[in-house]
C-alpha cells in the first residue's frame, strides 16, 4: 500500500488509513479529523501561508493531553493564582505552549489568537515557548482560550518556574551527553591524530595512512552529527527565518572541512581534517555548555526568591486549624507561622512575638525583633518562636509576589546599546562568510591550491565570533540585576542600569528620604482653647510624616480621644488639610496654607511647622524635628565622589530645608516647593543638559519622579511613588542610592569592556586567518575562549564592594 503525508502535519501513513478529500480541485489526505478541522480552519481564516511556512517540517501533537480538564481554567483558585487583572479590567496570564518546534509554529498560534474575538495581547516567546496573552473575560473565558490553542494540535499549561528549572536540567543534560560523545572522539582522534603528523614529515606508507584516515573518519561522524546536531539544528531554523547566525558559522566550518576531508581520503590526494571537525565540535560545545552554566548561575539570585515560597499556609478560624492555599488567602484571615518559616502574605501581628531575618528583602543580615501591632513582610523568615498575623494583602498584592513579578520583567527589557549589539551581530555573520568566500577565492587564485584555500576559508568562519558581541550585553545586565536584587534594589528593567550610569545628578527629596520621615512634635503653643478632637480627626485622615506625628503627639499627651465624623475633606498637596465638622471649618498645614487662607502667623523656627486654625482662627502651633537617617552624610557624600550633582528638592520652609541640608552636607537646597515646582526644576536640570535621578517617597514627589531620567522611591513610601519609579529600594538606608548607583556603574562598565573586546578580538583574529596565519582547530578554540571570556567578565561584576567610596571600584 502507497505512504502518503497529511496534508496539515505532514505525518505519514499508509494510504488506506487516511481521510481522503477533494478541495478546490485538489486531492488532500488527513490522518485524523482534527488534521482536517484545522486545515479547514486555517483556510478558512486566511492563514494558509502558513503550511508554505511550514514547509517540509511535521508537526507532532503534544502527547498526553487531558481532554477533560478545561473548567479548572476558569476556576477561582486558578484565577488567584496565574491571572492578573489589570486596572482597566483585562486579564493577563503567562502560559507555556507545549509542542511548537519552529518559528512557523509561533506564527501560526499568534495569527489564531489575535483573529480570536476577545483576546486584546497575544506573543510568544520562540526561546522558551512562553506566552503572554491578555483578554477580556467579557468577551471569551481562558478555558475558550486554551481550548483554541488545543483545536490547532498544540496545548498550554500555566506558566511555573519550577518548570524551567526541569527544562534547564534536561537541557543540561543533554549537553552533557553531546559532549561525553565529543570528548571520547577527540581523545581518541588525537592519538591518530599524532601518527599522522609523525608519518606527514618521517615518511608512511599510504595504506597505513589510509587505515589511519578511515579510523578518524569513523570517529569524527557521530561528532559531528550527534554532538554537532545543536549546531545543525539552530543553522537550519536561522535559514527558515533567513538569519545567517553562530550556529551557521560552526555548521558550515565544520561541514566543509568534513566534506573534503572524505573526498582527500577516497580519492588518496591531499591531507584529511577529521581532527579539524572534532576540535572545532568540541571546543565550541563546551563552550556553549559553560555558558549555559554561567547563565543559570547568574540568574540563581532570581530564582532563590520563587524557589522556597510556600504555596500553602496555616489557616486559624473559630480556633481551627487548616491548610490553605497562599492563593485563597483573603485580606483578614489569621495565619500562624511557625519557627523556620517563611512569610507569604504580608500582614500585622495579633499574637505572639519574635525574629525575623528579612535578608533576601533588604540584605540586612541582623534578624528584627517584632511584637504585637508590628507589620511583618512576605519574603522574611520567622526565626525562633510561633506567631500569628492578620492578612493585610492578598498574595498577589505582597510584597514578595511584587518583588518576583518586577524581576521576571526586568531581564526581558532590553538596554539601548544591547538593541544595537543585537542589531550588529545580525549584519556580522553575513559579513564573516563573505569575507570567508572571498578569501578562498583570493587564496586559490593566489596559490591555486584548492585544499589550502578551503582550510583558511574555514577558518575565517570558525575564528569569527558573532556569540561574544551577542552575550556582551545580557550577560552583563543579567548579574548587575541580580547583585542589586540581592542587596534589597529592585530595578524594574534593565535598561534603567544603562540609564542610571550615564547620570550626573541626583535631586533628592528631604522627609522620608534623607531624614527618618518621623517628625516629633518638640514644641506646642496653644493660642486659644479648642476640643483636640478636631485637631485629631483631621490628622488621622492624613498619611503625611507630619501629620502623623501630630497624631502621635496628641496620643501621648491625651487619653481619652475619639474620632469625629469630619465632611467635605480635602488634601492639598505640599500644603495641608481642610475639612469641616458641623459648621466650623478647620485646616491644618504650614505657613504658606496659612496665608492663603488669610490667616497670619508669627512662628519661625528652623523645625517644620505646623498650624491649626478653626473657622480662620490660628488656635495652635506645632514645632517638629525630623532626624537625618543613619548613614546619609556619608551616601550624599559617596555620590559626590562618584562625580554626581547633589540637590535636594523639599516642599519645606527655608529654615527647615537649609538646616536638614547643613547636616546631610548639600550645598544646593531648593525649598517651599509644591509638587509641580518640583517638576519644572527637573525639566529645568534637562534644559542644561543634566541627566537627572530622582529620589523620593511621596505623593508629592511622583510627578518629579515622572520627569526624572531615573526614579528611585523608597520601599515604604507611597504606592503612587512606587508605581512611577525604575528603581524601588526595599531597604530605606540612604547607602543604598549610593549602591543602586554604583552597581549601574559597574554593570555598565562591564558592558562597555565586553563589547570592546568582542570587538578588537575580530578585528584582530578575523585578520590573522585570512592571512593563513591560523588554523581551524585554534579558530575553534579561540572562538569558545573569547565567548568564556565575556561571560567570566560579567561574572567579575558580583566582586564589586561597597564600603569605600572609590570612584574606580
Amino acid at each position: 500500500m502507497a505512504k502518503v503525508k497529511c496534508t496539515h502535519c505532514n505525518l505519514i501513513f499508509d494510504e488506506s488509513a487516511m481521510i481522503i478529500e477533494e478541495v478546490n480541485g485538489d486531492i488532500c489526505y488527513f490522518c485524523c479529523h482534527g488534521c482536517q478541522g484545522v486545515y479547514h480552519l486555517l483556510r478558512n481564516e486566511g492563514l494558509d501561508t502558513f503550511y508554505a511556512k511550514l514547509g517540509g517540517a511535521t508537526l507532532t501533537p503534544p502527547t498526553n493531553v487531558p481532554r477533560d480538564d478545561l473548567e479548572r481554567f476558569d476556576l477561582d483558585g486558578f484565577r488567584k493564582k496565574y491571572v492578573k487583572i489589570h486596572h482597566d479590567g483585562s486579564n493577563e496570564i503567562n502560559l507555556i505552549i507545549e509542542g511548537i518546534h519552529c518559528s512557523a509554529c509561533v506564527w501560526l498560534n499568534e495569527k489564531v489568537l489575535h483573529k480570536t474575538d476577545g483576546i486584546i495581547e497575544a506573543t510568544i516567546n520562540y526561546t522558551n515557548n512562553k506566552a503572554k496573552i491578555i483578554w477580556d473575560n467579557e468577551t471569551i473565558g481562558l478555558s475558550q482560550i486554551i481550548q483554541t490553542i488545543r483545536s490547532i494540535g498544540y496545548d498550554a499549561f500555566p506558566y511555573d518556574p519550577a518548570l524551567q528549572e526541569e527544562r534547564a536540567t534536561k537541557t543540561r543534560r543533554d549537553y552533557y551527553a553531546r559532549i561525553l560523545v565529543a570528548v571520547f572522539g577527540m581523545m581518541n582522534i588525537m592519538w591518530i591524530a599524532v601518527a599522522q603528523y609523525a608519518g606527514y614529515f618521517t615518511g608512511i606508507e599510504q595504506r597505513f595512512k589510509d587505515i589511519l584516515n578511515v579510523a578518524e573518519f569513523v570517529l569524527a561522524t557521530p561528532v559531528l552529527f550527534y554532538s554537532g546536531s545543536v549546531f545543525f539544528r539552530g543553522a537550519y531554523y536561522g535559514y527558515k527565518n533567513r538569519i545567517v547566525n553562530m550556529d551557521t558559522l560552526v555548521a558550515t566550518g565544520a561541514t566543509l572541512a568534513y566534506i573534503y576531508s572524505i573526498y582527500a581520503m577516497i580519492s588518496k590526494h591531499g591531507e584529511v581534517y577529521f581532527d579539524s571537525v572534532v576540535m572545532i565540535i568540541t571546543f565550541v560545545l563546551v563552550g556553549k555548555y559553560l555558558e549555559v552554566l554561567s547563565k543559570k548561575h547568574a540568574v540563581d539570585t532570581l530564582d532563590l526568591l520563587t524557589s522556597t515560597i510556600p504555596t500553602e499556609v496555616m489557616v486559624v478560624h473559630n480556633g481551627i486549624k487548616s491548610l490553605v492555599a497562599v492563593e485563597n488567602i483573603a485580606i483578614g484571615d489569621i495565619i500562624e507561622v511557625r519557627a523556620g518559616e517563611k512569610i507569604v502574605i504580608d500582614g500585622i501581628i495579633t499574637d505572639g512575638a519574635g525574629s525575623f531575618d528579612e535578608s533576601s528583602l533588604t540584605g540586612e543580615s541582623i534578624p528584627l525583633y517584632k511584637q504585637e501591632g508590628d507589620a511583618i513582610l512576605s519574603g522574611s523568615i520567622c526565626l525562633d518562636s510561633v506567631i500569628r498575623y492578620r492578612a493585610t494583602k492578598d498574595a498577589s498584592n505582597s510584597l514578595l509576589h511584587s518583588i518576583v513579578t518586577l524581576l521576571e520583567e526586568s531581564v526581558t527589557k532590553k538596554p539601548k546599546i544591547e538593541q544595537l549589539a543585537n542589531s550588529i551581530s545580525g549584519y556580522f555573520s553575513v559579513v564573516i562568510l563573505t569575507i570567508a568566500i572571498a578569501t578562498f577565492i583570493g587564496w586559490y587564485l593566489y596559490d591555486n591550491n584548492f585544499e589550502k584555500a578551503l582550510i583558511i576559508s574555514i577558518s575565517v568562519i570558525v575564528i569569527a565570533c558573532p556569540c561574544a558581541l551577542g552575550l556582551a550585553t545580557p550577560m552583563s545586565t543579567l548579574v548587575g540585576i541580580s547583585v542589586a536584587a540581592k542587596r534589597g534594589i529592585l530595578f524594574k528593567e534593565a535598561t534603567f542600569l544603562e540609564n542610571m550610569a550615564k547620570s550626573t545628578m541626583v535631586a533628592i527629596d528631604k522627609t522620608g528620604t534623607i531624614t527618618e520621615g518621623k517628625p516629633s512634635v518638640v514644641n506646642a503653643i496653644t493660642h486659644q482653647e479648642f476640643d483636640y478632637n478636631l485637631l485629631y480627626s483631621l490628622v488621622i485622615s492624613s498619611n503625611h510624616p507630619i501629620s502623623q506625628g501630630i497624631k502621635i503627639f496628641l496620643e501621648e499627651q491625651n487619653n481619652n480621644l475619639h474620632e469625629l465624623k469630619l465632611k467635605e475633606m480635602q488634601t492639598l498637596q505640599a500644603k495641608g488639610i481642610m475639612a469641616k465638622y458641623d459648621t466650623h471649618s478647620i485646616a491644618g498645614g504650614n505657613d504658606a496654607f496659612m496665608k492663603e487662607l488669610g490667616i497670619k502667623t508669627t512662628l519661625s523656627s528652623k523645625h517644620s511647622l505646623f498650624f491649626f486654625a478653626i473657622d480662620g482662627v490660628l488656635v495652635a502651633s506645632f514645632e517638629l524635628s525630623d532626624k537625618l537617617r543613619i548613614g546619609a552624610k556619608e551616601a550624599l557624600l559617596t555620590l559626590k565622589s562618584l562625580g554626581l550633582k547633589v540637590v535636594m528638592l523639599t516642599g519645606d520652609h527655608a529654615l527647615s530645608a537649609n538646616a536638614i541640608a547643613k547636616e546631610a552636607g548639600i550645598d544646593n537646597v531648593y525649598h517651599s516647593l509644591l509638587p509641580q515646582d518640583k517638576a519644572k526644576l527637573i525639566d529645568d536640570f534637562h534644559a542644561k543638559g543634566e541627566r537627572v535621578i530622582m529620589v523620593g517617597d511621596g505623593i508629592n514627589d511622583s510627578i518629579a519622579l515622572a520627569k526624572a531620567d531615573i526614579a528611585i522611591a523608597m520601599g515604604s513610601g507611597a504606592d503612587i511613588a512606587i508605581n512611577v519609579s525604575d528603581v524601588v529600594l526595599l531597604d530605606e538606608k540612604p547607602q543604598k542610592i549610593a549602591e543602586a548607583y554604583r552597581i549601574s556603574k559597574r554593570t555598565y562598565q562591564a558592558i562597555k569592556e565586553n563589547l570592546s573586546f568582542s570587538i578588537v578580538y575580530n578585528i584582530i583574529a578575523v585578520p590573522l586567518a585570512v592571512m593563513g596565519f591560523v588554523y581551524p582547530l585554534v579558530s575553534a578554540l579561540s572562538m569558545s575562549l573569547s565567548s568564556l571570556i565575556v561571560v567570566g567578565n560579567s561574572i567579575r561584576i558580583k566582586r564589586i564592594k561597597f564600603n569605600k567610596g572609590n570612584k574606580n571600584e
